[in-house]
């Protein structure tokens, strides 16, 4: 046993507690497999509005804050439990966070969209204050003294005059409290924050640094046994026959399971899984269902519409366009993109008494169980996901299909089982960022201001529900039907304040591949060909784009972080036309801006870039970017998202895209689907901006949505040459070069 259920968390609620919860034993503890969750008929509430579903203070001074969201890799596990002490008056090192358990956490949505501290960690923090209102109110009662001449300090309530103090424990020795989360109760000061607004090193690093940390990958439980999935040659394919007898002399071989389209086989040990699914002889039905590749843009066009979201009207764009004294068009497009997580998914199920239970890397542990529950005809009630973390994923990749294949194989063997993906199972099967074509056109007046704004998305129907299981599919089991390819249309329309504007989402019927949300879904592709197309316009105008985007600009938060980029980045005026550069490598600099429209973030960033004339390869040193999100629970935290958006977007802007034929993806490992690598990773320099007055917004996303426009604009001003197609390859780098 390599870790207990939920280890690192050392739940120790001993004795009297604000809820009264369950012990584990310790860190080699074996796994517990759906334990009951409940001391002295008690059980452990989830319900969203109960103070009870969200902490929990053990005997030992000790805190236990249980959040449905969590931590992929982004510390906000670690700004959860900073909030949590910070509203209950407690030391850091006495928090605990138990992280996307169904059977414990309440459910606050899939981690997506920005919304972890915006939305649950809102929510934690109104749980313990309620939950610090009533322990002040419960000592008021035993020392005959009002609340308002009461303190919280340390795990305490003491009377401000001095006197002895309180602790938590002693106040709740009777039981659980009992109380509904009071969405209105008084937070403390932000004057008087001792934690939040203060960069606190993150609590899971260490463990990861020295290797003991315990991924999903690496997690084991008692019995279990090892599976993979033989993949259908095409997206399409129907299995028309097996010859089990193929595999019959793998040693430890245990079943081949077959239902459907669905194929595996399972083993007692890895390797013998492995082994088996290369040597298992499968005869599949031909399917070429996917448009050519280099017709992409063309299918994506003539492909149906099932109805137009109009996001932004007013005046009569169309009108002003025809009277315009100077008129622009542009057509830009974002490619097909894989989540690629450098661990490739897995999952373990176990299906025991009736009931089911999953480890999973899930980021929508809650979503999971309702699907894993329908694929197998089972209530809700009767499956419970845990969370533990796995390989990066910024989006929904393949966490929850290798769940759905580890439950389907529970099942029909009766035991544990754990399902490894391989490389080419999660290039070739996880659900992709859809493609993105969007039409522009502006209309400059004789001062070149846009007088008249038109532009025409193209994405696929749906939103940020439920990505079909690919196992549920192939099987011919219960799943769901729907795109969800995220909240695309968001960010198509514009931040400033132009007269005429029609922005306009044809949402498409079909789209090549199952999409799903992928980091910075629709608003980083929507942002990338505004805040491009936007620097036309102020090049056809004949000025700068810093000054260009203040004068349309009316939103004094937006300013302050365009300000505050060209400051930290030393930005001079660039005015066009670009001068004839000499020597090989050609330097430029870009601009780019959002306000998140999912929240209220704001970000400006500038890319410093070096484009090789002869290689066509462009390099991105540096990158300058600013963020306002609003009041800030970890600066350092945040910095790390800056980091992380502004090296994973350079990635994707300049190197990656999913390749393919007619009948699957062809790019199925990093020399097909390359990544940045290190010696390419630019100097981020950031700024925050902090407002601690203000609600905390979204950080995890928002930054990542700069980067394509600033890039190109970069581009442009070192070359003259507008790149309007992700990603900027060396091939068409030299074709722009060539045309300019």
């Amino acid at each position: 046993m390599n870790a207990p259920l939920l280890s690192r968390r050392n739940l120790l609620l001993q004795g009297g507690a604000l809820v009264v919860g369950f012990a584990l034993s310790g860190r080699n503890a074996q796994a517990q497999i759906f334990a009951p969750v409940a001391t002295d008929g008690f059980s452990k509430p989830v319900a969203p509005d109960q103070v009870d579903s969200f902490l929990a203070l053990g005997a030992d001074g000790r805190a236990t804050i249980f959040s449905g969201k969590v931590d992929l890799g982004t510390g906000i596990e670690t700004a959860m439990a900073q909030i949590a002490a910070e509203e209950l008056d407690l030391p850091l090192d006495r928090v605990t966070v138990v992280q996307g358990d169904t059977a414990l956490t309440p459910d606050q949505g899939p981690t997506y969209g920005s919304l972890s501290i915006q939305k649950g960690g809102v929510e934690i923090r109104q749980a313990a204050a309620t939950a610090r209102a009533r322990l002040v109110q419960l000592a008021s009662e035993r020392l005959g003294l009002p609340a308002d001449a009461l303190a919280t300090e340390n795990g305490t309530v003491r009377p401000k005059s001095g006197g002895k103090a309180i602790n938590y424990a002693e106040l709740v020795r009777g039981g659980r409290l009992d109380l509904k989360v009071d969405p209105a109760v008084a937070t403390k000061d932000p004057a008087t924050f001792a934690l939040v607004g203060k960069s606190v090193a993150r609590i899971d690093i260490p463990e990861k640094i020295t290797g003991r940390f315990t991924y999903m990958q690496d997690y084991r439980v008692p019995g279990m046994v090892h599976a993979r999935v033989v993949r259908p040659p095409t997206i399409g394919a129907r299995l028309e026959s097996v010859d089990e007898a193929s595999v019959a002399s793998v040693p430890g071989l245990i079943k081949v399971v077959r239902q459907g389209n669905f194929l595996a086989v399972v083993t007692e040990k890895e390797w013998a899984a492995v082994k088996a699914a290369g040597l298992i002889k499968a005869t599949w039905s031909k399917w070429e269902g996917l448009p050519e590749q280099d017709k992409l843009w063309q299918h994506v066009r003539a492909t149906k519409v099932t109805k137009d979201d109009v996001t932004s009207s007013t005046g009569d764009a169309e009108a002003a366009l025809g009277q315009a004294a100077r008129t622009l068009e542009a057509s830009y497009d974002f490619a097909i993109h894989t989540h690629g997580s450098i661990g490739p998914s897995c999952a373990i199920a176990v299906f025991a008494d009736g009931l089911l239970t999953c480890w999973t890397a899930s980021q929508m542990t809650h979503a999971l169980r309702k699907q894993l529950a329908a694929m197998t005809g089972l209530a809700p009630e009767a499956v419970r996901c845990i969370y533990v973390e796995g390989s990066g994923c910024y989006g929904r990749n393949g966490h929850e299909d290798a769940a759905g294949d580890a439950a389907l194989l529970a099942r029909a063997v009766g035991r544990p089982v754990r399902v490894q993906w391989s490389r080419a199972d999660e290039h070739g099967w996880d659900p992709k960022g859809p493609p993105t074509l969007i039409d522009l056109k502006a209309g400059l007046d004789g001062q070149g201001n846009v007088s008249a704004w038109s532009s025409q998305f193209h994405v696929p129907e749906g939103a940020a529900g439920n990505v079909p299981l690919v196992a549920a599919d192939l099987a011919g089991l219960p799943h769901e039907t729907a795109l969800a390819p995220g909240n695309v249309i968001q960010n198509s329309a514009l931040p400033y304040a132009f007269p005429n504007v029609r922005t306009v989402c044809h949402r498409l019927a079909t789209t090549p591949f199952r999409p799903s949300w992928i980091r910075t879904p629709g608003r980083m592709q929507n942002t990338y060909a505004n805040e491009a197309f936007l620097d036309e316009c102020a090049a056809a105008a004949g000025a700068d784009p810093l000054d260009y985007r203040l004068r349309a600009l009316k939103d004094p938060r937006g300013i302050a972080v365009l300000k505050r980029v060209a400051e930290i980045a030393g930005w001079q005026a660039r005015t066009p036309p670009v001068k004839e550069a000499s020597g090989d490598v050609l330097r430029g600099r870009g601009i780019s801006y959002v306000k998140y429209e999912l929240n209220r973030t704001y970000v400006a960033g500038v890319a410093e870039v070096e484009v090789d004339r002869g290689t066509g390869r462009v390099r991105v040193p540096r990158f300058f970017v600013v963020q306002d999100c609003g009041q800030i629970i970890n600066p350092d935290g945040v910095r790390n998202q800056l980091d992380g958006n502004v090296i994973q977007t350079v990635s994707r802007v300049l190197m990656e895209e999913v390749t393919f034929d007619r009948g699957a993806v062809t790019s199925l490992d990093w020399a097909s689907y390359p990544i940045l690598a290190f010696p390419d990773v630019p100097e981020v320099v950031s700024d925050l901006i902090d407002r601690p007055t203000e609600k905390p917004w979204g950080a995890g996303e928002p930054s990542a949505a700069i980067v394509p426009a600033a890039i190109s604009n970069a581009i442009f001003d070192a070359t003259g040459a507008r790149l309007r197609s992700v990603p900027f390859t060396p091939a068409k780098v030299k074709a722009a070069l060539q045309a300019t």
